[in-house]
């Protein structure tokens, strides 16, 4: 029994090295030149928007922004009347009424970003056991985001032969190369309502233009903060040279 015992726990070791040698090394992500790439880069508003778009239409099934309020998308130039009929698009759960029953109504602009789903065990039921994170934080949350994130959604292909994915799907991106996400964009998913052509890589340039807005949505006020804060320190520095020769010029003589 201690025999057929270890046996079993050398061969399950054997099997999961194998599985991970088996397994191709995920591709660093692709560097792309986002509007918001270089230093006091900005977030394009129109490629943000258009991003929106993409989340409403195919992202918002499944992910939600439980982070972001509807009434923020006033920084993306929206008005209030704009971002009340982005909003009603959901149903949101009110308060109870007299009876004690909880109706749905129609999201307004105070409230923030309905969740796909009511619970985590819902999410994962509808998704084969596997839960859609959120994408408030997305871009922010992983390493070199809006290039990993953009990666990965232009990352699906083909498994190599013999390339067992089980129930999951191959991305040459995704650690392991298996995501149990199906490919979520294919290019002509969506009508853009300002009539850029919706290409994949278009769709998901976007959608990351946007995502990084929600993670970071005060990007181009900490940019500028930096600007006014080492400028303020260069002359400084000036003026402190000045003081510092002036000083020491009195004393030499």
């Amino acid at each position: 029994n201690k025999f057929m015992k270890n046996f079993i726990i050398i061969f399950l070791l054997f099997s999961y090295t194998l599985n991970l040698f088996s397994a191709e090394e995920a591709l660093k992500p692709e560097q792309y030149n986002f509007s918001f790439s270089k230093p006091l880069g900005k977030i394009n508003k129109n490629s943000a928007q258009r991003g929106l778009q993409v989340f409403i239409e195919v992202c918002a099934s499944c992910h939600g922004l439980k982070h972001v309020a509807y009434r923020s998308l006033e920084e993306l130039g929206y008005n209030k009347d704009q971002v009340n009929s982005i909003a009603a698009q959901f149903q949101i759960d009110d308060l109870p009424n007299e009876e004690g029953e909880i109706l749905k109504r129609k999201a307004i602009y105070s409230d923030y970003f309905v969740e796909p789903y009511k619970n985590l065990n819902e999410a994962k039921t509808a998704n084969n056991g596997a839960y859609p994170p959120d994408l408030s934080l997305m871009v922010k949350a992983r390493k070199d985001g809006a290039n990993y994130v953009r990666s990965l959604l232009l990352g699906y292909t083909d498994p190599p032969t013999g390339f067992d994915v089980g129930e999951g799907y191959y991305n040459k991106y995704m650690a392991g190369n298996v995501i149990a996400m199906p490919q979520p964009l294919y290019g002509d998913d969506i009508e853009f309502l300002d009539g850029t052509t919706a290409t994949l890589e278009q769709e998901v340039n976007d959608l990351v233009s946007f995502l990084t807005w929600t993670s970071m949505p005060d990007l181009e006020n900490r940019r500028a903060a930096g600007v006014k804060v080492i400028f303020f320190l260069l002359i400084m520095t000036f003026l402190f040279y000045i003081s510092y020769r002036k000083i020491w010029s009195e004393l030499k003589s």
